[in-house]
């Protein structure tokens, strides 16, 4: 797929852009994004926002999700964390850490508010790795902005405990000092967290530390199970059934590529997140590929797994 890059010295409307092309905007003083517009778009179309790892990929976040976002009709917009600007983006980015991320990201929904049309007070979210990272440290934060999220193989997470210091929990740091958390609030929003079954490795790309080992378990696989239960357990407190799940994503590595080949990872994310809205013009559009990888996933015990053959 050709990428236009966009490099916009004013507003431009909707109407403008090009439709079912992933395209690169540039914007002074803003985040650099991925942009993909379906072929009907409206003020109550939905955005997806997808958030890269350290490899920094998000043009190839934006094509690999660019043929599901025209069968359902949605969004796509993958954000460019650059490492000079933002090297603690997965933390959102602590003070004397590079710029803040979160408020980056703020104002670039703002700008694809302004530059598409469509309303982008809340949105659904997905992020790989480090991005998993952002993503469910984002949604603590701000939940009114995030209808519901999926995490892909996030090394390690905040977790809802207001005694231990963020970003291991939700009790102030010094170097984030206006940001709040309100876990009535965060523990609404719906979130599914992926992790390949081959994903079991202490890689250099991990996190390790006797703390964090002990806290949160020694790989992935364990760590998105242990997060899960502890946001379940702490909704259960508040007299919340948010959805929490961990579903493990077959024949997949620590690789986003793989996942996607191999795992279905981004079916999973279309069918968590998004009902779909097709028109008979795009019917056609779902693939056989699509439909066999849905029937391989059931829900057992918060947990969705592939079927035996």
């Amino acid at each position: 797929m050709t990428i236009l890059s966009l490099n916009l010295g004013s507003v431009a409307m909707s109407a403008e852009l090009p439709r079912s092309k992933v395209q690169k905007v540039e914007r002074q003083g803003l985040l650099d994004y991925y942009l993909y517009l379906p072929k009907h778009v409206n003020e109550s179309t939905r955005v997806l926002v997808s958030v890269h790892g350290i490899s920094r990929n998000a043009r190839i976040h934006a094509l690999r999700f660019a043929s599901l976002a025209e069968q359902y009709g949605v969004i796509v917009v993958a954000p460019y964390f650059s490492e000079h600007r933002f090297p603690d983006y997965q933390r959102l980015g602590r003070s004397g850490r590079g710029q803040r991320a979160d408020k980056a990201l703020n104002n670039m929904l703002s700008d694809v508010a302004r530059l598409t049309g469509v309303t982008t007070d809340k949105v659904y979210m997905f992020g790989y790795s480090g991005g998993a990272q952002f993503v469910h440290r984002y949604m603590m934060a701000y939940p009114e902005r995030v209808a519901s999220a999926v995490l892909g193989a996030a090394g390690w997470y905040t977790f809802p405990d207001d005694s231990i210091q963020f970003p291991y929990g939700l009790k102030s740091n010094k170097r984030l000092p206006d940001l709040r958390f309100e876990q009535k609030l965060f523990l609404q929003v719906p979130v599914s967290v992926l992790v390949g079954d081959a994903d079991t490795e202490r890689d250099a790309a991990l996190r390790k530390s006797e703390r964090l080992d002990s806290m949160q378990g020694t790989t992935r696989l364990e760590r998105a199970r242990r997060w899960v239960m502890a946001m379940s357990a702490s909704a259960k407190q508040y007299g919340l059934g948010t959805e929490y799940r961990v579903s493990i994503l077959p024949n997949s590595d620590h690789s986003f590529t793989r996942s996607i080949k191999h795992g279905a990872m981004a079916e999973h994310v279309f069918d968590f997140l998004f009902e779909p809205q097709i028109d008979q013009e795009n019917a056609s559009l779902f693939s056989a590929r699509y439909a066999e990888s849905l029937s391989r996933w059931f829900p057992l015990a918060g947990e969705a797994v592939p079927q035996k053959s």
